[in-house]
């Protein structure tokens, strides 16, 4: 009986410690946007999802010219890489020209824009306990 109350009890400190666990909020301003068409995509990453699909948290908003805030909330400390699709004719993917380019503006990130598909590493940026 002793054992089975020991079990319990560190099985009721990892829920506690794992309900404590610290998040925050990471808002995001998408600035420059050329026109009111269409959704501002974005996508939240880690290292195991980026350019692998959809990210650990993904929001949308309409498009408004200028600027749009994105906010992502309970996010834990962490490395984690944002990227950016004004999806213009609100189809839910990036369009992209017969050479390959794209057709649509993106982003992400550290505002690394490097020629070739961006990596994780180009992209990433650190969450600590702070919004």
């Amino acid at each position: 009986m002793k054992k089975a109350a020991f079990i319990f009890g560190i099985f009721l400190m990892a829920l506690t410690a794992q309900a404590q666990e610290e998040t925050v909020t990471v808002k995001v301003t998408i600035e420059n946007v050329l026109n009111d068409n269409g959704t501002i995509i974005a996508a939240l990453h880690t290292s195991e999802t980026f350019m692998k699909g959809n990210g650990i948290v993904d929001l949308e908003e309409k498009a408004k010219a200028g600027s749009v805030t994105l906010t992502f909330k309970d996010v834990k400390p962490g490395t984690y890489a944002i990227m950016v699709l004004h999806d213009e004719n609100d189809n839910q993917r990036m369009d992209f020209e017969a050479n390959g380019m794209p057709k649509e503006n993106y982003g992400m990130s550290t505002d690394e824009m490097i020629m070739g598909p961006p990596t994780f590493s180009d992209a990433q940026f650190e969450v600590t306990n702070e919004d």
